[in-house]
């Protein structure tokens, strides 16, 4: 059954206010709501269709998880995740209500740049990326630890002050500390693009903390080269395919290169293991040992500026040996 959309000026539970439709995919919609009770409060509200997410046949068992999840949702709290403060059901549909987020999503970003043929600046993306990281790190420290499962470019808002916000929980997946069984919000495999290969099967695969690693250094890649990267089936059909991020944009540095080329491993076990880890080759100034690799970290380019300068660092050296020869009156003949 298709998704009619709700019109603006329909109210959810007597309090929430729809204004305008967001956003529509296949399992729901999103909204942008006002508060009834809570004057020039702006909401986003999420909403799921059992049946189109696969629930139809058992949907009391679908409702029972769903307020399972998102009362661990509604109990996350950080600067940069939306607080979820409602989740109900109603006329066969569920709702989550988030904060309205206002700003740019990275993907406009990401758009803008590429019609004005400007690459993002390195320091500006590994700012997002530090606030990115220090959400996943929360996220996965919960107990049960939670997944993401969609980071992408559409998926993070830059607010007008200039913070990150990880805004859509969609496919949220919680791990079992027994790991018996683990279980989604909404069945999903994220996008294809940011999506790692053992996520492919839904729940079916296994997913731990390396697939949001994945697709963050996916997302990562696409503001790098304002190109998404080459989807991770097609990387294991055609090894190769996809290009290193610095043939794109040479500004790059060599550390931001491999940091991105490390979270995108196409194996779990070659990727950082934690997103501590992998925090650590983006902005250490040390080697950090991975299952990957090690990785000399946040090298700030002297290695680049020597291989691009070494005809003329050769002769500075030549030029000041000599002149160390003179001072001692050494022949030089």
């Amino acid at each position: 059954m298709p998704l009619t959309p709700l019109p603006p000026g329909a109210i959810l539970r007597e309090r929430y206010e729809i204004l305008e439709l967001i956003g529509q995919g296949g399992m729901g919609a999103v909204y942008k709501a006002t508060d009834l009770r809570l004057t020039g409060r702006l909401c986003a509200v999420k909403e799921i269709l059992p049946n189109v997410a696969g629930y139809e046949a058992d949907l009391s068992a679908y409702q029972e998880q769903f307020y399972q999840e998102a009362s661990i949702l509604a109990r996350l709290d950080h600067p940069n995740l939306p607080k979820v403060s409602d989740y109900f059901s109603t006329e066969g549909r569920e709702y989550l209500l988030m904060d309205y987020v206002p700003g740019r999503d990275l993907s406009e970003i990401i758009a803008a740049a590429r019609n004005q043929s400007q690459f993002l600046s390195e320091d500006q993306i590994k700012k997002w990326a530090a606030q990115l990281c220090d959400a996943l790190i929360y996220l996965h420290s919960r107990t049960p630890p939670v997944l993401h499962r969609d980071i992408k470019p559409s998926n993070i808002k830059v607010t007008p002050s200039g913070h990150i916000k990880l805004v859509d929980f969609g496919l949220v997946k919680l791990l079992q500390s027994d790991e018996s069984r683990t279980v989604t919000v909404v069945q999903g495999r994220g996008t294809i693009q940011y999506t790692p290969l053992e996520q492919y099967g839904g729940d079916t695969g296994h997913t731990d903390a390396r697939s949001d690693i994945y697709a963050l250094g996916a997302t990562l890649y696409h503001l790098a080269t304002l190109r998404q990267p080459v989807d991770a089936r097609q990387r294991f059909l055609r090894p190769g395919s996809l290009p290193l991020p610095r043939t794109l944009n040479p500004a790059l540095s060599t550390p931001f290169e491999r940091a991105i080329m490390a979270a995108l491993a196409m194996h779990p076990e070659d990727r950082p293991e934690s997103v501590e880890t992998f925090t650590d080759i983006l902005f250490s100034t040390h080697e950090v040992v991975t299952p990957g690799g090690v990785y000399a970290v946040a090298d700030p380019g002297w290695r680049d500026a020597l291989r691009a300068n070494g005809l003329l660092l050769t002769i500075a050296l030549l030029l000041a040996l000599l002149s160390f020869a003179l001072s001692l009156g050494v022949p030089l003949i």
